[in-house]
């Protein structure tokens, strides 16, 4: 019988609302860590469920997993988050996310004109990148990106 700080794989999962799978693959880059019982079990305690919670609002604000694992390689002892670690942590994404609400702003603003991407398939493109002249910018939306996008 799981005790309060003896949970199992499947436990987390459900509590989390993570796939099994995903929590092997979190362990395995060492964002998250169990321990196992005698029956050779991954066990783990409650305070992961903060760390996964992290993991999972910092990955619906487009940060990526690397980018975690750098924020908690930051953390005494690979320990859970506290608050003040959230606050940290948060603020110091907040550049980045600051740069993606720009970018997405300037993607529905100009959605339905040239973006310079070099289709040539709308009436506007030979005003905006008359026969693919900012293919010399680069490759991709470059009248989205010329003010910088996040990757």
């Amino acid at each position: 019988m799981a005790t309060r700080d003896n949970w199992s794989v499947g436990r987390v999962a459900e509590r989390s609302g993570v796939k099994v799978s995903t929590l092997h693959f979190y362990e395995q880059r060492g964002l998250i860590s169990s321990h196992r019982n005698p029956g050779n079990q991954r066990r783990y305690t409650p305070d992961v469920l903060r760390r996964i919670s992290v993991i999972k609002a910092a990955q619906k604000l487009g940060i990526t997993l690397s980018e975690v694992e750098q924020a908690f390689s930051a953390l005494p002892e690979n320990r859970t988050p506290t608050q003040k670690d959230w606050e940290r942590l948060s603020a110091g994404w907040q550049e980045k996310l600051d740069q993606r609400i720009r970018y997405l702003e300037r993607l529905r603003d100009h959605m339905t004109g040239c973006i310079g991407c070099g289709c040539l398939s709308m009436k506007s493109c030979p005003l905006y990148n008359a026969e693919d002249e900012l293919a010399t910018e680069g490759a991709g939306p470059v009248i989205l990106d010329r003010n910088g996008v996040p990757d």
